[in-house]
């Protein structure tokens, strides 16, 4: 017999660091750590980009509805800018979508109309203005009016209930008008 057949079988030689079974597993113990931690980062992160998004879908608010309301304003008087359109929840007789009663619109207050994206304010007795219920910061609609301002919820922008502009940011644009009228004892948002 010869000396050849009793060695004992040899593996290719590896170019770097010798390979053995404990570094093979630290190899693939670091790589599963790594996709772990990626997958945790991520996971961590989704929530926090969701808030800073444009989602239009924030669901119910609930305003604050403080002071004094007041139902006797003139028929049919228009009071802001642009339109936007909201399913019609009945047809006035001047056209548009009836948003609710002037009843829920204190003086020095106002009401997030949030199904039509529409904030509905009262600076004085019997002048209503509407403006858009979405921040423009980024994109969040706004949560409530409170103490003469139209609040955003997400990161704290505040505008006037006078004229939509920015009270405090960090919005830096104010909120766009959106034309409403009264009609009867209603806020209609008019086209």
């Amino acid at each position: 017999m010869s000396d050849d057949t009793m060695a004992p079988p040899t593996t290719p030689q590896q170019d770097g660091p010798a390979a053995s079974p404990a570094t093979d597993g630290l190899r693939d113990r670091r790589a599963v750590l790594r996709c772990a931690a990626m997958v945790a980062l991520a996971g961590a992160s989704a929530p926090i980009l969701a808030a800073c998004g444009g989602s239009d879908n924030a669901g119910s608010s609930t305003p604050s509805s403080t002071g004094s309301a007041t139902g006797s304003a003139p028929a049919t008087t228009p009071t802001s800018g642009a339109s936007s359109s909201a399913p019609s929840s009945s047809a006035p007789a001047g056209g548009g979508t009836v948003l609710g009663p002037t009843s829920e619109i204190p003086v020095g207050g106002g009401k997030v109309f949030t199904d039509a994206k529409v904030v509905v304010t009262q600076p004085t007795a019997g002048q209503f203005k509407g403006f858009s219920a979405i921040c423009t910061h980024q994109g969040n609609p706004v949560g409530s009016v409170e103490d003469g301002q139209i609040v955003c919820p997400f990161h704290g922008s505040r505008f006037k209930i006078a004229d939509g502009s920015v009270a405090n940011g960090p919005a830096t644009s104010p909120l766009p008008a959106v034309n409403v009228a009264v009609q009867g004892a209603n806020i209609v948002q008019s086209a």
